[in-house]
């Protein structure tokens, strides 16, 4: 994630004052003063850590605070309320239009990833809030850019209206929007050209589109690597036009995250959507409370459900869980574990977005902890239908087979049914204290914690089991 450094520098500035019995002024210059040091680490401008500091410290010495039984556990709220302030106070939604069509113009440099985000947008509102899009493909200076529009709008099945490169972009936005009140379309996305840099040209075309259509919404793309060059392009383009938002990009590279932490505060342009990742699906909604959360290692974890919900089949886990407590679980299901485990992402971020627990994501190796799920998948296709059901009757001769065909070892298929063996007799053991009344919480969770510990269980899974057992 973009603050990722950021977040580390806070906590470790938190842990200072968190659990003293009372707050000093020494301790809490102490505290500001590494804050202050994480935050222009990240990149974040100047001036903006200055006032940050200063309503920091000027709420610290509060009746409120100096009075409070932890008053360390005060000032971690302070900081966390200055950073949501300092992220955009509240949600920054598309405002969509009660009757007729609701218009977003995008705008950005190119290479931001301008035409992927007007597809991943168009995916995230027709899949979550049910509008019927259409894509204009206005950015007739390159011809590339069409075609990958084209390409995206086949993958979420939604239509891209383009007139070709020889027709101005004004022509084409003019009759896209014609064609879109004509097919009962309540959304448009347009994708405009973009430059290498900031020039007259670009910004005269964008002005043009601007007074002919009066978008609802005008959307700058902004890469987050670029770091504080995220202010000064907003700010361009907010003198030449009425911005309404900012989407940020590439949210999950290894950035300093300090423009994103500046923009809103400095250009009172607020960030609506992040991107973070390369599948069509990885863009969603910036929540600032939520990301002041995961800054501070409080976790996420309205987010994760969310993110549970979209990417499993809960179905499919809960049938799963019921077949653990009968004793009928094979390795099909642990397969099926280990695709809903995929998709949810890596595994470090998961981690992330788990309250307290963030300090151990940096223990998880998400390439080894990848491959070594790859494997077990290999293995585990390279089966027989028989032998995903009696795993127990595997031969040696079998798992020669088993692992010449999935490019692994004897020992590594050893390996695997072992570990589906544990866990099996674990269930087990679960199924039969429940059966027998005997099952109590403290039992549930010495077991839960073994079964973690020893399997490759989600986290979704024991979560379905424990209700069930409750």
């Amino acid at each position: 994630m973009a603050f990722d450094s950021l977040s580390d520098r806070l906590n470790h500035a938190m842990r200072n004052v968190v659990g003293k019995g009372k707050l000093t002024d020494k301790n809490m210059e102490d505290m500001l003063k590494e804050v202050r040091l994480a935050l222009l680490e990240a990149d974040v401008n100047y001036r903006i850590v200055k006032d940050f500091l200063e309503e920091v410290r000027e709420k610290a010495r509060g009746e409120d605070v100096i009075n409070s039984v932890e008053p360390g556990e005060m000032l971690v709220k302070i900081v966390h309320d200055q950073l949501v302030d300092l992220l955009g106070n509240e949600e920054a939604e598309i405002h969509f239009k009660e009757d007729g069509i609701t218009s977003i113009m995008m705008v950005g440099l190119q290479g931001t990833g301008k035409t992927t985000s007007v597809a991943k947008i168009a995916n995230l509102l027709t899949k979550k809030q049910n509008r019927k899009c259409l894509l204009i493909a206005a950015d007739v200076i390159r011809p590339a850019a069409i075609e990958q529009l084209q390409t995206l709008g086949n993958e979420i099945g939604c239509e891209v209206f383009t007139l070709g490169t020889e027709t101005p972009a004004l022509e084409t936005v003019r009759q896209g929007m014609d064609h879109a009140k004509r097919n009962g379309y309540d959304t448009v996305l347009i994708d405009t050209a973009g430059r290498l840099h900031i020039d007259e040209e670009l910004m005269h075309e964008l002005q043009e589109i601007n007074a002919a259509v009066h978008p609802d919404e005008i959307l700058l793309t902004v890469d987050a690597m670029t770091g504080q060059d995220i202010v000064n392009v907003a700010s361009a383009f907010r003198d030449a036009l009425p911005l309404t938002g900012l989407v940020v990009t590439k949210f999950d590279g290894d950035s300093r995250g300090g423009g994103v932490l500046s923009v809103k505060k400095i250009t009172g342009v607020p960030v609506k959507f992040v991107g973070e990742g390369e599948k069509i699906e990885d863009m969603d909604v910036f929540h600032p409370d939520r990301m002041a959360d995961r800054i501070l290692g409080m976790g996420d974890i309205v987010s994760l459900v969310e993110k549970a919900q979209e990417k499993m089949d809960m179905e499919q886990a809960q049938k799963a869980a019921e077949k653990m407590m009968n004793g009928r679980f094979d390795l099909d299901d642990m397969l099926h574990q280990f695709e809903q485990i995929e998709r949810m992402g890596p595994l470090q971020g998961i981690i992330k977005m788990i309250p307290g627990m963030s300090q151990y994501a940096n223990m998880v190796n998400d390439g080894q902890t990848s491959a070594a799920m790859k494997h077990s998948k290999a293995m585990i296709q390279s089966m027989t239908k028989w032998e995903r059901e009696h795993p127990e009757k595997i031969r040696s001769t079998m798992k020669k087979r088993i692992a010449k065909g999935s490019g692994t070892t004897v020992n590594d298929v050893n390996k695997l049914l072992s570990q589906f063996s544990k866990m099996k007799r674990a269930m087990g053991q679960v199924g039969n204290l429940q059966r027998s009344g005997n099952l109590n919480e403290e039992k549930l969770e010495d077991m839960m914690n073994q079964m973690t510990s020893q399997t490759g269980m989600s986290a979704q899974q024991l979560e379905e089991m424990r209700r069930k057992l409750k």
